[in-house]
């Protein structure tokens, strides 16, 4: 005999699928909220040692963080031997033609610019993308520089650096990002 189809059946019915669907998500989640964090913090130690000279102590370990333009930058002190040798600022701007983009910037203890990486973007594949040191040289003629009297904008915007070829706007994004890690390193001070 077949059970006749009464709200009270299809309420208890679709109660219980919520909750095994419920149960199985958070399952899943817990099972992968650390490796998908392991693999972030692997991808943001990576962008620390590639833009800071070497070092000895741990950065993230020591990150700090400020609210910034309606963001959160994030600082990583590294030091060699006890000394301070450069601080890694984890910056983003919200101004590139496919939306917001983060950097990793390491400055030297004068400000001068060591070095720059890409954390993620989502430029034009073959154009804005050239902002990735794998894919382009653009971020080079940053390093070395300091901002005290390198102008963090494109030529054309009156600034010291040369744009990527028909990306202007990421170029220009590029830029606002290092200039917003650069006053806020300033901001900060003697950074230890």
């Amino acid at each position: 005999m077949a059970k006749e189809s009464t709200f009270k059946n299809m309420t208890i019915t679709l109660l219980t699928i919520t909750l095994l669907s419920s149960a199985s998500l958070g399952i899943v989640y817990s099972l992968t909220e650390e490796p998908i964090n392991d693999a972030k913090n692997a991808k943001v130690n990576d962008a620390i040692s590639k833009v800071l000279p070497e070092f000895d102590n741990k950065p993230i370990s020591q990150k700090f963080e400020r609210e910034v333009d309606g963001g959160i930058l994030k600082f990583y002190p590294a030091t060699k031997g006890g000394q301070p040798i450069g601080t890694a600022i984890e910056t983003f701007t919200k101004s590139g033609f496919s939306g917001q983009i983060e950097l990793m910037v390491g400055f030297l203890p004068d400000g001068t610019i060591h070095g720059i990486e890409v954390i993620a973007h989502k430029e034009t594949p073959g154009l804005g993308d050239k902002v990735e040191s794998s894919k382009s040289d653009f971020s080079a003629q940053f390093k070395g520089n300091n901002p005290e009297n390198f102008k963090l904008a494109i030529i054309k915007d009156g600034g010291n650096v040369d744009a990527i070829t028909a990306s202007t706007i990421s170029s220009r994004a590029y830029c606002e990002a290092v200039k917003r890690a650069y006053d806020a390193f300033i901001k900060e001070g003697d950074i230890k």
